[in-house]
C-alpha cells in the first residue's frame, strides 16, 4: 500500500510539473503575441531581411539532396537515381582526400591561430591613441586593405614576389639569386595567410575597438593612482572587458574553419604549387563546374559543412567550460 501511495504521489508531482511547464509556455506565448501586436512595425522592418534569408538561404537547401543522388539533367533532382552515401565514400577513399583535407585544415588553422590575436592587438593600440584626428587617420589606413578586391590583392602579390619584383630585387642584392615564391609550394601557405592578415586585420579590429569604447575611464584613472603601469591596465581592465567578444569571435571563426576562401586560393594557384594550394574549395570547383559532376561536388560541399558544424559545437563547448566560472555565460 505504501508503494502504491508513493507511486501516486510521484505521478501527481510529475503531472503538476508538466502542468506548470505548460502554463509557463502558454504565458510566454501570450506575452510574445501581445508584444508583436503592440510593436508591428518592428516586424514589418524585419520582414524583408527574413524573406530574403528564406529565399536565398533556406529554399536552396532543397538542392542538397543531389549529394545523395546520381544527378541527371534529364531526370531532374527528384527523378535522379538515389545512391545514398556513395559520393561521400568515393571522396573519402579517393587518393586526393588526405592532401585536400590537410591543405584546407592547415590554411584555416594557422590562419586562425596567427590571425586571431592581430585585430585584438590593433584595437588595444588604437585605444591608447588619445587624439581623435590621429586615431581616425590610423584607422583609415588600417581599414583600407579590406576594401581592395581579392583579384587586385593577388595581382599585387604576384608583382611584388615575382623574380623581378621589389622583394626579389632586395633578396638578389644580398644573396645573388631570387626566390621563386609563387612557384615553390613551401611558400604558398605563408603568403596566403600573411596577406590575409594584412587585408582583414584592420577591419576585424572594429568590433574590439567598439567594445573598448565601453570601458569606464575612471577604472584607468584609479588603476594609475594605485601605481599600475600601461601593460597592467591593459591586462586587468581592457582584456577582461573584451573577453566575451573574443570568445564569440573565436567560436564563429572556428565554426568556419573549413570555409577557406576559394577565390584567393584559386587565383594564387600555379602548376608548381598545387601540392599545397589545392584545397577542397578549388577541388569542388574543378570537379563540379569544370567536370560537371554536380552530385560529387555537392557531397564534398556537404562534407565541409558537416566538419564546420562539429568544430562549431566543439569549440563552443570548450569555451563555455573554460569560462563558466567567470560569468561569461
Amino acid at each position: 500500500m505504501e508503494q502504491i501511495l508513493e507511486t501516486n504521489n510521484k505521478e501527481r508531482h510529475v503531472s503538476n510539473a508538466d502542468g506548470e511547464a505548460g502554463l509557463r509556455r502558454s504565458g510566454t506565448l501570450k506575452k510574445n503575441i501581445q508584444y508583436i501586436i503592440k510593436n508591428p512595425m518592428l516586424y514589418v522592418l524585419m520582414a524583408p531581411a527574413l524573406i530574403l534569408t528564406i529565399i536565398f538561404k533556406y529554399i536552396p537547401m532543397y538542392g542538397v539532396i543531389i549529394a545523395f543522388k546520381d544527378f541527371s539533367y534529364r531526370k531532374g533532382i527528384l527523378g535522379s537515381e538515389w545512391v545514398g552515401f556513395d559520393h561521400f565514400v568515393k571522396f573519402i577513399n579517393s587518393p586526393n582526400f588526405e592532401v585536400l583535407l590537410m591543405n584546407t585544415l592547415k590554411l584555416s588553422f594557422f590562419g586562425l591561430i596567427l590571425g586571431f590575436p592581430v585585430p585584438i592587438l590593433m584595437a588595444l593600440m588604437l585605444n591608447q591613441v588619445r587624439r581623435a584626428g590621429v586615431k581616425k587617420n590610423i584607422q583609415l589606413f588600417l581599414y583600407a586593405p579590406y576594401f581592395i578586391s581579392v583579384v587586385v590583392v593577388v595581382g599585387m602579390i604576384f608583382i611584388f614576389l615575382s623574380p623581378t619584383g621589389l622583394i626579389n630585387q632586395i633578396i638578389t642584392y644580398f644573396t645573388g639569386k631570387p626566390i621563386m615564391f609563387m612557384s615553390d609550394p613551401e611558400y604558398f601557405r605563408s603568403i596566403y595567410i600573411l596577406s590575409g592578415i594584412w587585408q582583414a586585420a584592420g577591419w576585424s579590429s572594429i568590433i574590439y575597438v567598439a567594445a573598448l569604447a565601453g570601458v569606464d575611464p575612471e577604472q584607468h584613472n584609479a588603476a594609475t593612482i594605485d601605481g599600475a603601469n600601461l601593460l597592467q591596465r591593459i591586462w586587468h581592465i581592457d582584456l577582461p572587458t573584451i573577453k566575451p567578444v573574443m570568445a564569440i569571435v573565436f567560436i564563429l571563426a572556428a565554426g568556419g574553419i573549413m570555409a577557406v576562401g576559394f577565390e584567393k586560393a584559386f587565383l594564387m594557384q600555379t602548376a608548381l604549387n598545387l601540392p599545397t594550394s589545392e584545397i577542397i574549395a578549388t577541388y569542388v570547383y574543378k570537379v563540379g563546374l569544370k567536370a560537371g559532376d554536380y552530385s560529387f561536388s555537392a557531397a564534398i560541399g556537404l562534407f565541409e559543412t558537416f566538419v564546420n558544424i562539429i568544430m562549431l559545437v566543439l569549440v563552443n563547448y570548450i569555451v563555455k567550460r573554460l569560462n563558466e566560472n567567470q560569468g561569461l555565460y
